[in-house]
């Protein structure tokens, strides 16, 4: 099993808050990587909350192939963090060239562009990115978004966050997710570490998701670029979100509908009955299949819980007004926000949804047999 710990609070907070958070549960992950999600960020990144920010690791020769590459199609830094690396890595960190965090100005001609032609330009340019990567193996490439960095490696968290300086103020975020991998696969690669993130959406799981090859082949058929490249089984809970909101235009209670459909009697009882049963048959394909557990994030910084009907990985949500955090496991929480009301606290079963908003002033609690909340 991995651990996850996520928080969502409306001052920012240091990624070690996180890394803290997992590092009290590390005996259930095995310190072999970390993944960390930063959203609504602050510091020298509030002012350019437009401003795309790419992400991941390249050796020097691959940043001479991006900087070439970005120069060409017009792109300009505008703000970027350098992160000065020790000689020597610890123990178990490969050895790595640059870490890059840059924030960009767009090209001139992309001022008329449209939000979503602006979206799946940017899109585009990652997964080229990538590509390029792959073929050369100098670049690894995390995420090319607004207000979004993302910061994967290989390692023990405690002794990357050294290693990498994370905590310092330029790194400071209201929503943070992070993930204490343990390692699964025969060999590790960074495409395979959670978080997942696409186009403004980002989940991660504590699991596995032996439903992976239909919900994979059934992504793949839509005829979107972004639903490509899998290295793990789990990166298809962020496809099915952004696929659920994005492309059907449904809500996030809707996803759960869509992951883990109720069973036919509750089904036939349900106020909704005759749009879930049209929507269980239509998305049939991306039924997952656990133990999952799976946090995320959407767009406009709602930070949510989902359990799959297994109910065998361990999730708990708590807080108080302003800060809330959602954890794999209670010391987790209790070593992020430890003055809570923890009579307060909840673990959501299977047909539970446990969100709290952008406002960040509670928990709201949904559940499956309720009616589908009307569209805002």
């Amino acid at each position: 099993m991995c651990r996850l710990f996520a928080i969502t609070s409306q001052e920012p907070l240091s990624p070690m808050v996180a890394l803290n958070a997992l590092d009290v549960m590390r005996e259930g992950h095995d310190c072999s990587g970390v993944g960390i999600f930063l959203r609504d960020l602050a510091g020298p990144f509030e002012d350019i909350k437009d401003a795309p920010i790419l992400s991941g690791i390249f050796s020097d020769k691959g940043l001479k192939r991006l900087d070439t590459f970005m120069m060409d199609i017009g792109f300009m830094t505008k703000y970027k963090i350098s992160v000065k690396l020790p000689k020597i890595p610890p123990p178990g960190v490969p050895k790595r060239d640059v870490y890059l965090i840059r924030a960009y100005e767009y090209p001139e001609e992309w001022e008329d562009m449209s939000q979503p032609q602006l979206y799946d330009q940017l899109l585009k340019i990652r997964l080229q990115l990538r590509t390029m990567g792959e073929e050369k193996k100098d670049m690894i490439v995390f995420s090319f978004w607004p207000d979004v960095i993302m910061i994967k490696e290989i390692g023990d968290p405690m002794l990357v966050a050294e290693h990498l300086n994370l905590d310092r103020k330029e790194l400071n975020a209201r929503v943070i997710m992070a993930q204490g991998r343990q390692n699964t696969n025969y060999a590790i690669t960074l495409y395979a570490c959670h978080p997942f993130f696409i186009q403004g959406y980002a989940t991660m799981t504590n699991g596995e998701n032996t439903a992976f090859v239909p919900i994979r082949s059934f992504l793949e058929s839509r005829g979107f670029d972004g639903y490509s490249g899998y290295q793990s089984d789990s990166e298809v809970f962020t496809h099915i979100l952004h696929y659920t909101v994005t492309k059907l235009g449904l809500s996030l209670e809707t996803y759960k509908h869509v992951i883990t459909p109720l069973q036919e009697e509750d089904l036939h009882n349900h106020p909704n009955r005759h749009f879930l049963k049209n929507l269980k048959q239509t998305c049939r394909p991306l039924i997952i299949d656990g133990p999952n557990c799976v946090i995320g994030c959407l767009p406009d910084h709602s930070v949510f819980m989902v359990q799959d009907r297994k109910k065998l990985r361990p999730g708990v949500v708590g807080g108080k007004r302003g800060v809330y955090a959602f954890s794999s496991e209670l010391c987790g929480l209790d070593a992020a926000i430890p003055n809570r009301d923890k009579s307060k606290d909840f673990q959501p079963m299977h047909l539970d949804t446990a969100f709290v908003g952008p406002g960040r002033q509670e928990v709201t609690l949904w559940n499956q047999k309720d009616p589908l909340p009307l569209p805002h």
